[in-house]
């Protein structure tokens, strides 16, 4: 038998949650490129904060995601519309190159991937 969470599968119930935490996770591995040889502690930190403003924003959405299951559907799948302007908008200002494709691939396909689990859970739960 399998066990519920608020009425739905535990897998069902989980698995956009860990999904989301993982991705934000990856996200927040891209601001570690502001380490760099002569930068004062000063410029690192502003470094820092400014590239985790994506992480930060996501980790909020996964907070109201985690109990309104349709805000983490509607908010990944605009997150991952987003990214895939602001690169688009970033490859034609700076010259198109085929590693945009792989990057908006590889990150807004994650972000639809768990934006639909979201809708799935949120579906799920709605039905019971």
């Amino acid at each position: 038998m399998v066990k519920r969470v608020n009425g739905v599968g535990k897998g069902i119930y989980w698995t956009p949650r860990i999904l989301s935490i993982i991705f934000i996770l990856f996200i927040a591995l891209f601001s570690l490129d502001v380490f760099g040889p002569g930068l004062t502690a000063g410029q690192i930190m502003l470094g820092l904060l400014i590239h985790n403003i994506p992480t930060f924003i996501l980790i909020i959405i996964l907070g109201f995601a985690w109990k309104y299951e349709l805000v983490g559907g509607i908010a990944f799948i605009l997150a991952g519309l987003a990214y895939i302007v602001l690169t688009l908008r970033t490859a034609f200002i700076n010259g198109f190159q085929g590693y945009y494709i792989a990057w908006i691939l590889q990150i807004s396909g994650i972000a639809f991937i768990i934006g639909v689990l979201w809708f799935v859970n949120w579906y799920k739960k709605k039905k019971k």
